[in-house]
């Protein structure tokens, strides 16, 4: 098999998480790794972790992006950040609320 394998529909996508934030995750290009993230990026998401490795195909359904864009930015970039879900205003709110004991 060449290398072009993985060209055109399909992307081999490994996948880190952040050991420093929560639901903030990594992709790039299997082959070529974490070579193309930039040092700044890296440092502040503190030292991937492997979480999985998959097939993207444009079709393919995620989470929280659509596949054709984390392929994308892949292949422009060189990665794909995920960054975690935005907090609820309202969970916010309670937080920022100071609560009573009620006995």
């Amino acid at each position: 098999m060449s290398d072009d394998r993985m060209k055109g529909d399909k992307l081999l996508c490994e996948i880190f998480k952040s050991p420093r934030l929560d639901e903030m995750y990594l992709y790039v290009d299997k082959r070529k790794g974490l070579g193309e993230v930039p040092e700044a990026l890296l440092e502040r998401f503190g030292r991937p972790l492997p979480a999985m490795t998959l097939i993207l195909t444009p079709e393919k359904t995620l989470g929280r992006a659509k596949a054709a864009d984390v392929m994308a930015a892949i292949r422009d970039k060189g990665f794909y950040l995920q960054m975690p879900p935005a907090k609820e205003e309202y969970l916010l709110d309670l937080y920022r609320t100071p609560t009573e004991a009620r006995y």
